[in-house]
């Protein structure tokens, strides 16, 4: 099989570029679609992408059998695909199972057969990723994390695969998640031979994400609120907490027209911060990210928050979040300004439904309009498999 493709040269490199918070993402996200407006069919004898780790990938034919280092990988997949996400997928680490359940029904229930034959291969990135069992099932493609790059190297994986002959790309839509999106999604379009579709995704994308950023390119940094993330609130019972400087669901809050407590503490992807800290400094906002991990880890007391998130459960388990030693002094709890968002946002093209979400906590009246129920609807309508349900973001009342 020949594979035809539009050349976009460069467009993965452009794409990686930021300057300012908003600025840097509209060039990146724009030069990106640029570059797929302007390309040329061109017949191809191999089909070469540079993958978000920078390396050169090529393929003599587009990927047939691909294992994914994620099962949570399938949030990128179902929108770029119109029909079965499944059908070049052999199999997956089981993340998508344990820690997004509801998610993973909504899979199930749209595709009972693909979702039942996929293989539980492990944890690419621990002793119990089985290599033999990749090779039986005639991989072409590994599809893995970029934020494990290093692992992955340390251990010999990526050069025990490609000695196989099995071709290892990395994506990102965790770390570096609302800079690699647009590329990851280029990559990924390509890779699966749908690039018109993640075309189509990718200007929604873009259009989703310009709801907010062109609005809180004119809100003056002395109005933008101190917020602290709590990531997985209510995942440990002993300890207080962990957030993100400016990455991930910190960088949100940043594009949101928020200032992110644990960015001013440390320019590093996971911070540890204390609730003596969080006292002191008593922010406007404090946001949590919960999540459906009760099934893996019943001792949780997180939001329940997904595809079967019950309001009313969820409004027990944010107040019982409230009423933690030291939570309940603080200003934000006071004004109800205590927020739980579903925490698979963080590793998902949908963020920009989580930015939308917390621009409008920050500044109601700038984004009164902004309708992000309808959006998420339409993402659900236009891209899924399923339509939208459940629960997936609460205050306090």
């Amino acid at each position: 099989m020949r594979y035809q493709h539009r050349t976009l040269t460069n467009t993965l490199e452009t794409a990686m570029s930021f300057s300012t918070p908003t600025r840097g993402f509209l060039g990146a996200v724009t030069a990106s679609v640029m570059m797929i407006a302007q390309a040329s069919e061109a017949q191809a004898e191999a089909l070469t992408v540079t993958d978000i780790a920078g390396r050169e990938v090529t393929f003599t034919d587009l990927p047939e059998k691909i294992v994914l280092g994620e099962g949570r990988m399938m949030y990128s997949i179902a929108p770029l695909v119109d029909g079965n996400p499944f059908e070049k997928i052999v199999g997956w680490k089981d993340d998508l199972i344990l820690y997004d359940p509801d998610a993973f029904r909504k899979f199930e229930a749209a595709f009972p057969e693909d979702t039942a034959r996929l293989i539980n291969f492990g944890n690419p990135y621990a002793g119990d990723f089985s290599i033999e069992a990749v090779l039986e099932a005639e991989t072409d493609l590994v599809l893995l994390d970029v934020g494990n790059l290093f692992k992955a190297e340390e251990t010999g994986l990526v050069e025990k695969l490609g000695d196989a002959g099995v071709q290892v790309a990395f994506v990102d839509f965790r770390r570096n998640s609302t800079e690699n999106t647009v590329p990851s999604l280029l990559l990924m379009g390509r890779i699966l031979g749908e690039e018109k579709r993640a075309a189509e995704f990718i200007d929604f994308y873009i259009a989703q994400m310009r709801r907010v950023t062109n609005v809180v390119d004119a809100i003056p940094a002395e109005d933008r609120p101190l917020v602290v993330v709590e990531n997985a609130a209510g995942w440990q019972q002993d300890f207080c907490c962990w957030s993100f400087g400016p990455y991930n669901y910190g960088r949100f809050v940043e594009l949101a027209g928020g200032v992110n407590y644990a960015s001013t503490l440390a320019n590093a992807y996971s911070v540890d911060i204390s609730l003596e800290g969080i006292l002191e400094a008593d922010p406007d906002h404090i946001i949590g990210t919960g999540a459906n991990w009760v099934e893996a880890r019943p001792e949780v007391t997180s939001t329940l928050l997904g595809y079967e998130g019950d309001p009313a459960v969820n409004a027990q388990k944010l107040q019982a979040l409230a009423d933690r030693a030291g939570f309940a002094d603080l200003r934000a709890v006071k004004e109800g300004n205590l927020h739980s968002i579903y925490h698979q946002f963080y590793n998902s093209p949908y963020h920009f439904i989580a930015v939308q979400q917390i621009a409008k906590w920050l500044h109601p009246d700038d984004f009164e309009d902004l309708d992000v129920e309808a959006n998420f609807d339409e993402l659900h309508k236009r891209f899924l498999p399923f339509a939208a349900s459940g629960q997936f973001w609460t205050t306090l009342n």
